[in-house]
């Protein structure tokens, strides 16, 4: 991805330490995938008028004293396309489980017969669809956000680097550049992933 080699013999042959810019973009090209990361796991709490169990992903159950992920405490399954069903491991957190999904702002109230927790999935409505993918935008706006604020450190950095003289302004540039257009790819796959989630939530 970032061709640093040509950098590397250049200063080789001045007789320079080798500079390790190279390892750094790349940890900066992982804090950019983390970031995707954590946009597709707020898409997934986003509920479309199907059933799907990556709704459920940020709600947490108090299990030994500790708050707990749901998916870690009880099975999930989807027995129909707007159905899931929650049965916990330990059925004295039936009550708990309940109580969690019913304060969470999932929107749909918890079915429970004392054994299986059921939860339906009624159609969208225009206005409801509109409403969330506002909010998918936003989730996606605010990736972008953070995939600049990444450019702008490394961006920082490699100034820094051209100020001690650790690299040319030549290296500078090209640097630069390919930060640039990897952070345009980035962008790209975000625009993609809210893409794709605006499809699913305006699907019928």
């Amino acid at each position: 991805m970032w061709e640093a080699e040509p950098l590397h013999t250049k200063y080789e042959k001045r007789g320079k330490e080798v500079p390790t810019m190279s390892a750094d973009i790349n940890s900066y090209d992982e804090r950019m995938k983390k970031t995707i990361e954590v946009v597709k796991s707020n898409f997934a709490a986003v509920r479309a008028g199907r059933a799907n169990a990556g709704v459920l992903d940020r709600i947490t159950v108090e299990y030994y004293g500790a708050p707990t992920p749901l998916n870690q405490v009880a099975n999930v399954g989807s027995p129909d396309p707007r159905t899931l069903t929650i049965q916990p491991y330990d059925m004295s957190l039936l009550k708990a489980i309940e109580k969690a999904i019913q304060t969470s702002d999932l929107g749909i109230n918890p079915q429970n017969d004392g054994r299986v927790i059921r939860l339906s999935f009624p159609q969208l409505t225009e206005e409801r669809r509109k409403e969330l993918t506002k909010q998918v935008r936003k989730y996606g706006e605010e990736g972008k956000v953070a995939l600049r604020n990444i450019r702008r450190d490394a961006m920082d950095e490699i100034k820094k680097l051209t100020k001690k003289s650790e690299l040319t302004e030549d290296d500078q540039k090209k640097l630069e550049k390919e930060l640039q257009e990897l952070t345009d790819k980035r962008c790209k796959d975000i625009d993609d992933l809210t893409a794709k989630k605006e499809k699913e939530l305006m699907a019928v």
